[in-house]
């Protein structure tokens, strides 16, 4: 690693928005987990909310360009698609 300051700060800053980084993905993981979970239980409702929370984190993300706005997009799509697919309990 270089020695001189701009090199030293611009370290500093990389290794900050790293780890922001994979604080961010690991949250984005484990909403989309609950998703899945919730879409497995069959429970309509409840797969409705984790996706709002899922949807909302993973827009952040992409508007933060910790994802590309595709990704994010292509993800929320395909939660949405297996959330309305759950048949409603009669």
């Amino acid at each position: 690693m270089a020695t001189h300051k701009s090199a030293i700060k611009r370290h500093r800053q990389n290794q900050k928005r790293r780890s922001r980084n994979v604080a961010v993905k690991s949250e984005i993981k484990t909403a989309i987990k609950e998703v899945k979970e919730t879409i497995a239980q069959g429970s309509k409702e409840n797969a409705k909310a984790a996706l709002a929370k899922a949807a909302r984190l993973l827009d952040k993300a992409a508007s933060k360009k910790t994802l590309h706005r595709n990704t994010a997009s292509r993800k929320i799509s395909r939660l949405t698609t297996a959330v309305n697919s759950i048949k409603a309990v009669a």
